[in-house]
């Protein structure tokens, strides 16, 4: 089957036909849309997904703004999105679609192999989330069993990383709580370690006296349940690496 190359500015006909301008009718088949912005893939999934009669595939969206606009005007009954997106994800893009849609179902189909990127999106709602290595026959039995509102993914799979995600959540929030422990001066030392300085070199950075400095880095190490400096030191930048962009500074006065 010959795919034509695609403009995501116009509107898909069923296959064999040429498309049709403005927005799609509805159709008594599964009316799919393909939001993916690379167009390889996109012509790939709409050449898959239109050799099968019971599939429509309505259009192709590259960015979450555009699928957002295309379901606004066309019936979407399974998204089939890239996790990630120019402007966004997989979630935000589900998001925009159900603003017109509510029902509309949801299967991911990305390179990202990550965790993080399926459980966000199951979270969101999705039926599925495939890798893009799953096979052509894998791919159309995932947009018809979303159709039919299944969930693609073991229950207990499901749990087992929901449970993991949770217990990840409440590690970091513990970290993080540890860390916001400190106070001033605890904060200003363990900023001190994190450059290397040795107790000795830390007082005469703060003209402290020695065992004053050595007091503060038990509490420190105490404090963030470190067994020593440079756990003490890791475990801060772990925290640090899993905060915004541009914490305040005050949340986090360790950082230079």
């Amino acid at each position: 089957m010959s795919v034509k190359p695609l403009r995501h500015t116009a509107s898909w006909g069923s296959p064999g036909r040429a498309p049709s301008p403005g927005c799609e009718q509805p159709h008594r088949s599964i009316n799919v849309l393909i939001v993916e912005d690379h167009a390889v893939v996109a012509e790939g999934l709409a050449a898959l997904l239109g050799e099968h009669p019971d599939l429509h595939v309505i259009g192709w969206a590259p960015t979450v703004a555009e699928a957002g606009m295309r379901a606004q005007c066309s019936a979407v009954d399974v998204a089939v999105i890239d996790f990630w997106l120019p402007d966004g994800n997989a979630v935000d893009a589900a998001a925009a679609i159900r603003t017109h849609h509510p029902d509309a179902y949801v299967v991911v189909v990305s390179a990202d192999d990550s965790e993080q990127a399926m459980i966000a999106s199951v979270e969101s709602g999705a039926s599925g989330y495939l890798i893009k290595t799953a096979t052509g026959a894998e791919i159309v039995r995932a947009v018809r069993k979303a159709a039919d509102g299944d969930v693609l993914i073991p229950a207990h799979k499901l749990a087992e990383l929901l449970a993991r995600n949770r217990d990840a959540a409440r590690r970091e929030a513990a970290r993080t709580e540890r860390l916001a422990s400190l106070t001033a001066r605890e904060a200003e030392i363990l900023q001190l370690m994190s450059r290397g300085l040795t107790n000795r070199e830390i007082a005469a950075e703060l003209s402290i006296a020695y065992p004053t400095v050595r007091s503060h880095v038990r509490k420190v190490l105490e404090k963030l349940n470190a067994r020593s400096k440079l756990e003490a030191v890791v475990k801060a930048a772990e925290v640090e690496r899993t905060s915004p962009a541009d914490p305040d500074p005050d949340t986090v006065p360790w950082r230079s």
